[in-house]
């Protein structure tokens, strides 16, 4: 009886623990020119799918693909078409609370870091 307890208890915990990220996220993304871009993300959560949008400067939205999320960290894809070229951008992130640390590698330039803040 108490090991069914103990693997119910940690069956509900990680589910408590899951992040809740659906809902819309600002960041300030570093740039190869040393400026920073606004980016907007729009994220849907369900269960350990991650599904949503993209959008930066110009405001269009870019679906992600690939998205998961296992505790407090997510990862997703974002493919863009840039003059007959393809860039697949991989990011990866952490949930604290209203932000999420994150990571974005791939493209041209080097791995960028960068805080999205959840939208008020």
């Amino acid at each position: 009886m108490l090991k069914r307890f103990c693997l119910l208890f940690a069956l509900f915990a990680v589910v408590v623990l899951a992040a809740d990220v659906t809902g819309k996220w600002v960041a300030q993304v570093p740039g190869r020119d040393g400026q920073t871009r606004e980016t907007n993300f729009a994220f849907k959560a369900d269960g350990d799918k991650l599904t949503g949008t993209m959008s930066g400067p110009g405001g269009q939205d870019t679906p992600i693909s690939d998205g998961k999320i296992s505790g407090d960290m997510i990862s997703f894809v974002v493919t863009l078409e840039r003059g007959g070229n393809t860039m697949k951008f991989n990011y990866t992130g952490k949930v604290a609370g209203d932000e999420i640390q994150m990571k974005r590698e791939g493209g041209p330039g080097q791995p960028r870091e960068f805080v999205a803040k959840r939208a008020k």
